[in-house]
């Protein structure tokens, strides 16, 4: 087994709301990791009914993975924080945490200072107006 999916700490010492957790988070592992398979599988088939077969199969798998997600985010309010802030948004998700976080060099060129409205957030550190 591999030592992900185990627990790291003696049962006994958990919550049971922890262990519930780690159940989900094994499962979602576990999904991802047949999502990963099928596709492969789909790659290599070379029967057209076999490849939509695989496929078929391959997308359950996603939607397993999604309904586990959903029920993980309903428990973890910095999970879903995290997700709100990041699933479906638009530009370069590495610039978006660094406005965010204030500041740095955007890999992007700039849209962190774009996405941050145009401040680069240090004002306040020097006690004047945001730059």
């Amino acid at each position: 087994m591999a030592n992900s999916v185990g627990l790291h700490e003696a049962e006994g010492r958990l919550r049971v709301e922890t262990i519930d957790k780690h159940r989900a988070l094994t499962s979602m592992m576990e999904e991802l990791e047949a999502v990963d398979w099928y596709d492969q599988r789909v790659d290599a088939a070379t029967d057209p009914e076999l490849k939509e077969i695989l496929a078929h199969n391959r997308d359950e798998e996603k939607e397993h993975f999604v309904m586990t997600l959903e029920w993980y985010r309903r428990r973890d309010p910095k999970m879903s924080e995290e997700l709100k802030a990041r699933l479906f948004s638009d530009g370069s998700i590495v610039a978006q945490e660094a406005a965010e976080k204030g500041g740095g060099d955007a890999p992007d060129g700039g849209a962190a200072a774009s996405a941050g409205g145009g401040a680069l957030g240090i004002g306040s550190l020097k006690g004047g107006a945001t730059l």
